[in-house]
């Protein structure tokens, strides 16, 4: 049972990060990414490695993403941009992603209910991650971090201008 619902997480891992790729639209391609980091969460939770499935829920599927969309929405492409924004966000966009999300949730449900024994392996805590994270890889981590702001300055500076010029004809 935990092999199907493996492979299932997987297929659905894979069609939304090709599905990511595609899009056209920026926010399309991150409903997909979002979807695809969920759909990585709950492989970690099958594989028995309960605190990654949740660093990955809470860090990558929520925190960064949340970082994402407040880049996008930075970027400010102007009036056209919001129109085909209005067209392309109607309810039958969000069919695909609410669909692959669901068969997702209702994994999670089989295997919290059904109480279906994940991969045993080595329990890892949290202390070790750091360790592991912070020892050997610190100049690693923090060069990632630094990148990740650099991507959020540069996304402000590109919009900055074209606020300017918005807010100027207001004025």
């Amino acid at each position: 049972m935990m092999l199907f619902l493996f492979y299932i997480t997987s297929a659905v891992a894979v069609f939304a990060t090709v599905m990511m790729i595609t899009r056209l639209n920026a926010v399309h391609g991150l409903l997909y990414l979002i979807l695809s980091l969920l759909a990585a969460g709950v492989l970690f939770f099958l594989l028995g490695a309960h605190f990654a499935a949740v660093l990955e829920v809470i860090i990558y599927a929520g925190a960064i993403m949340v970082l994402f969309v407040f880049v996008i929405m930075m970027l400010n492409q102007g009036q056209k941009t919001t129109d085909q924004e209005r067209i392309w966000l109607q309810p039958t966009i969000w069919i695909g992603p609410s669909v692959l999300a669901v068969i997702l949730f209702a994994e999670m449900l089989i295997v919290i209910v059904s109480g279906g024994n994940a991969e045993t392996g080595q329990i890892v805590d949290s202390k070790q991650v750091a360790i592991a994270l912070y020892g050997p890889y610190l100049l690693a981590v923090e060069l990632a971090s630094m990148l990740l702001l650099a991507g959020l300055v540069g996304a402000y500076h590109l919009g900055k201008p074209m606020l300017k010029k918005t807010l100027g004809k207001r004025a």
